[in-house]
Protein backbone atom coordinates (compact mmCIF):
# COMPACT_ATOMS: atom_id res chain seq x y z
CA UNK A 1 0.00 0.00 0.00
CA UNK A 2 1.47 3.31 -1.04
CA UNK A 3 1.06 6.42 1.06
CA UNK A 4 0.34 9.61 -0.75
CA UNK A 5 2.18 12.71 0.23
CA UNK A 6 0.41 16.03 0.15
CA UNK A 7 0.97 18.12 -2.94
CA UNK A 8 2.30 21.40 -1.64
CA UNK A 9 2.87 22.95 -5.04
CA UNK A 10 -0.89 23.07 -5.78
CA UNK A 11 -1.73 24.78 -2.54
CA UNK A 12 -2.32 28.47 -2.51
CA UNK A 13 -0.99 30.71 0.14
CA UNK A 14 -3.62 32.35 2.21
CA UNK A 15 -3.11 35.31 4.35
CA UNK A 16 -4.93 35.37 7.60
CA UNK A 17 -6.53 38.65 8.29
CA UNK A 18 -7.71 39.58 11.71
CA UNK A 19 -11.38 38.91 12.02
CA UNK A 20 -13.53 41.93 11.92
CA UNK A 21 -15.33 42.59 15.07
CA UNK A 22 -17.85 39.80 14.56
CA UNK A 23 -17.17 38.60 18.07
CA UNK A 24 -17.43 42.12 19.28
CA UNK A 25 -20.62 41.03 20.94
CA UNK A 26 -18.54 38.88 23.31
CA UNK A 27 -16.26 40.50 25.80
CA UNK A 28 -12.54 39.82 25.38
CA UNK A 29 -12.40 37.99 28.71
CA UNK A 30 -15.02 35.50 27.48
CA UNK A 31 -13.17 35.01 24.18
CA UNK A 32 -9.93 34.41 26.15
CA UNK A 33 -11.67 31.92 28.45
CA UNK A 34 -13.09 30.04 25.44
CA UNK A 35 -9.67 29.94 23.78
CA UNK A 36 -8.05 28.71 26.99
CA UNK A 37 -10.73 26.03 27.38
CA UNK A 38 -10.10 24.88 23.81
CA UNK A 39 -6.34 24.78 24.46
CA UNK A 40 -6.96 22.77 27.64
CA UNK A 41 -9.20 20.31 25.75
CA UNK A 42 -6.58 19.83 23.04
CA UNK A 43 -3.84 19.43 25.69
CA UNK A 44 -5.88 16.71 27.44
CA UNK A 45 -6.47 14.94 24.11
CA UNK A 46 -2.72 15.04 23.39
CA UNK A 47 -1.89 13.66 26.86
CA UNK A 48 -4.46 10.85 26.35
CA UNK A 49 -2.88 10.00 23.00
CA UNK A 50 0.59 9.93 24.60
CA UNK A 51 -0.67 7.71 27.42
CA UNK A 52 -2.32 5.36 24.90
CA UNK A 53 0.94 5.14 22.93
CA UNK A 54 2.92 4.42 26.13
CA UNK A 55 0.42 1.73 27.17
CA UNK A 56 0.63 0.12 23.73
CA UNK A 57 4.45 0.13 23.96
CA UNK A 58 4.37 -1.51 27.42
CA UNK A 59 1.80 -4.07 26.25
CA UNK A 60 4.00 -4.94 23.25
CA UNK A 61 7.06 -5.33 25.50
CA UNK A 62 5.12 -7.59 27.89
CA UNK A 63 3.85 -9.74 24.99
CA UNK A 64 7.37 -10.01 23.56
CA UNK A 65 8.77 -11.02 26.96
CA UNK A 66 6.04 -13.65 27.44
CA UNK A 67 6.55 -14.95 23.92
CA UNK A 68 10.25 -15.39 24.61
CA UNK A 69 9.65 -16.87 28.06
CA UNK A 70 7.13 -19.47 26.87
CA UNK A 71 8.63 -20.20 23.44
CA UNK A 72 9.43 -23.82 24.34
CA UNK A 73 6.00 -24.47 25.84
CA UNK A 74 4.86 -26.62 22.89
CA UNK A 75 8.13 -28.56 22.95
CA UNK A 76 7.77 -29.20 26.70
CA UNK A 77 4.17 -30.34 26.20
CA UNK A 78 5.34 -32.79 23.54
CA UNK A 79 7.97 -34.21 25.92
CA UNK A 80 5.57 -34.87 28.79
CA UNK A 81 4.19 -38.13 27.32
CA UNK A 82 7.75 -39.33 26.68
CA UNK A 83 8.75 -38.66 30.30
CA UNK A 84 5.63 -40.43 31.50
CA UNK A 85 6.46 -43.41 29.27
CA UNK A 86 9.99 -43.56 30.70
CA UNK A 87 8.59 -43.46 34.24
CA UNK A 88 6.09 -46.21 33.40
CA UNK A 89 8.85 -48.32 31.84
CA UNK A 90 11.01 -47.91 34.96
CA UNK A 91 8.08 -48.87 37.18
CA UNK A 92 7.30 -51.93 35.04
CA UNK A 93 10.95 -53.06 35.17
CA UNK A 94 11.04 -52.60 38.95
CA UNK A 95 7.80 -54.53 39.35
CA UNK A 96 9.17 -57.39 37.24
CA UNK A 97 12.41 -57.35 39.32
CA UNK A 98 14.56 -56.35 36.36
CA UNK A 99 17.51 -54.32 37.62
CA UNK A 100 20.26 -52.41 35.86
CA UNK A 101 23.89 -53.56 35.82
CA UNK A 102 25.77 -50.27 35.89
CA UNK A 103 29.35 -50.85 37.05
CA UNK A 104 31.42 -47.89 38.20
CA UNK A 105 35.06 -47.18 37.48
CA UNK A 106 37.34 -49.21 39.73
CA UNK A 107 34.86 -52.07 40.17
CA UNK A 108 36.29 -55.55 39.56
CA UNK A 109 35.50 -57.04 36.13
CA UNK A 110 32.99 -59.91 36.38
CA UNK A 111 32.77 -61.91 33.13
CA UNK A 112 29.32 -63.19 34.14
CA UNK A 113 27.84 -59.68 34.36
CA UNK A 114 30.16 -57.60 32.17
CA UNK A 115 31.37 -57.83 28.58
CA UNK A 116 34.80 -56.32 27.92
CA UNK A 117 34.71 -54.26 24.74
CA UNK A 118 38.27 -52.94 25.07
CA UNK A 119 41.31 -53.25 27.28
CA UNK A 120 43.34 -50.10 27.86
CA UNK A 121 46.50 -49.37 29.78
CA UNK A 122 45.51 -47.52 32.93
CA UNK A 123 46.93 -46.57 36.29
CA UNK A 124 44.21 -48.57 38.02
CA UNK A 125 44.59 -52.25 38.88
CA UNK A 126 44.42 -54.74 36.00
CA UNK A 127 41.01 -56.31 35.36
CA UNK A 128 39.11 -53.40 36.86
CA UNK A 129 36.53 -51.38 34.99
CA UNK A 130 37.74 -48.08 33.55
CA UNK A 131 34.45 -46.96 31.91
CA UNK A 132 30.95 -48.25 31.20
CA UNK A 133 29.81 -47.95 27.59
CA UNK A 134 26.31 -49.37 28.08
CA UNK A 135 24.32 -50.52 31.08
CA UNK A 136 23.29 -54.13 31.31
CA UNK A 137 20.18 -55.69 32.85
CA UNK A 138 19.46 -58.73 34.97
CA UNK A 139 16.32 -60.54 36.07
CA UNK A 140 16.84 -61.70 39.63
CA UNK A 141 20.23 -63.50 39.26
CA UNK A 142 20.04 -64.14 35.51
CA UNK A 143 21.82 -61.68 33.20
CA UNK A 144 19.55 -60.49 30.39
CA UNK A 145 22.20 -58.26 28.82
CA UNK A 146 25.74 -57.78 30.15
CA UNK A 147 27.11 -54.30 30.73
CA UNK A 148 29.56 -53.24 28.01
CA UNK A 149 32.75 -52.02 29.67
CA UNK A 150 36.35 -50.97 29.10
CA UNK A 151 38.81 -52.87 31.29
CA UNK A 152 42.22 -51.84 32.58
CA UNK A 153 45.24 -53.89 31.53
CA UNK A 154 48.72 -53.75 33.03
CA UNK A 155 51.06 -51.07 31.72
CA UNK A 156 53.79 -52.66 29.60
CA UNK A 157 57.35 -51.90 30.61
CA UNK A 158 59.19 -49.60 28.25
CA UNK A 159 61.69 -51.45 26.05
CA UNK A 160 60.29 -54.89 26.88
CA UNK A 161 59.78 -57.39 24.09
CA UNK A 162 55.99 -57.76 23.70
CA UNK A 163 56.46 -61.17 22.00
CA UNK A 164 58.48 -62.71 24.82
CA UNK A 165 56.85 -64.08 27.96
CA UNK A 166 59.96 -63.68 30.01
CA UNK A 167 61.89 -60.63 30.91
CA UNK A 168 65.54 -61.04 29.85
CA UNK A 169 67.01 -58.51 32.30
Amino acid sequence: MRHRHPQFDKMQEETVQPQPAENSGKPLEQQLAEAQAQVQTQREAMLRALADAENARKRYQAEAANSQKYAIERFAEALLPVQLTLRQLSQALDKARVSAIAPVAGERFDPHRHQAMAAVEADSEPNTIVATMQKGYQLHDRVLRPALVTVAKPVEKAGANPISDTDLD
